[in-house]
């Protein structure tokens, strides 16, 4: 029995010329990235970036500053948690409320949602940060800062949801819902029982990446005070004078929280497929 052919279908493959300049050109560029990261280290270390009185504070158990520096920030990563699953769960809910209602909504006002979730698209997060923190309050409405910051993230990333859920419906094969009110359902019960828990299925890649940038821009609390990590970092650098230590490891925990929740989203996509 012959071997199958496994011949690229779509291109052909390099010849021993191509390859050969491949592995020289791949070659330069680590040499180029190796030097550039050499000269880098140099640098910091002439610098003196690299002493242990920068790094002690946030990686050495032994220093007297270690635990109070990340009791600090552990009070800020718990405020950035706090405030991104508030945001996350309102978001959710409000978005997936403006992508049935725009499917629902009769003639005459569904220019009003459709208008809405445009301009809110629109705006950048920051702008609906700042106007929640520095406008409501002068409406009479007083709350704790954390919310100011939860209303400006779940405005903006609502109508994200909202129209990664419209995108979603609209992909389903139209018999779905032709099928859905053959048998009786009305418009409202085909979106609810046929339509949502498929477009939720097929578009989970696409949430799971709004609720990562729901997460990251919780870090926008800084500029109305709230003392989230970011906050809280840059009020321990007026202290420990270590801000390219202190914001890469900031980074770091950033990069592990939302590394571990695209996890936890693809475990809950493999569940639910």
């Amino acid at each position: 029995m012959s071997a199958p052919n496994t011949a690229p279908a779509l291109y052909d493959a390099p010849g021993p010329r191509t390859r050969r300049r491949i592995r020289w050109g791949t070659a330069a560029v680590v040499l180029v990235f190796a030097a550039l990261l050499v000269t880098l280290v140099t640098r910091l270390d002439a610098q003196g970036q690299f002493a242990e009185a920068k790094w002690g504070p946030l990686l050495d158990p032994t220093h007297e500053q270690f635990g109070q520096v990340w009791d600090f920030l552990g009070a800020g990563l718990l405020a950035t948690l706090q405030a991104a699953a508030i945001a996350i769960a309102l978001s959710l809910l409000l978005g997936t409320v403006l992508a049935v209602t725009r499917f629902t909504a009769a003639a005459w006002y569904r220019w009003a949602v459709v208008g809405c979730i445009e301009f809110l698209r629109g705006v950048p997060v920051v702008m609906s940060v700042f106007f929640a923190a520095r406008v409501l309050p002068e409406l009479g409405v007083d709350l704790p800062v954390m919310w100011f910051l939860v209303i400006g993230l779940t405005l903006y990333n609502s109508v994200v949801i909202a129209e990664v859920i419209r995108a979603g419906i609209q992909a389903l094969p139209k018999g779905q819902a032709e099928a859905a009110q053959a048998i009786g359902l009305t418009r409202s019960a085909t979106l609810r029982l046929v339509l949502l828990p498929q477009a939720f299925r097929i578009t989970l890649p696409a949430l799971i990446g709004q609720l990562v940038v729901v997460l990251k821009d919780t870090s926008l609390g800084f500029i109305i005070s709230y003392e989230e990590l970011l906050r809280r970092g840059q009020i321990a650098v007026q202290t420990l004078e270590n801000p390219l230590q202190m914001f890469f490891v900031i980074g770091a925990i950033f990069i592990g929280v939302n590394f571990s929740l695209s996890k936890l989203a693809e475990a809950v996509e493999r569940r639910a497929g």
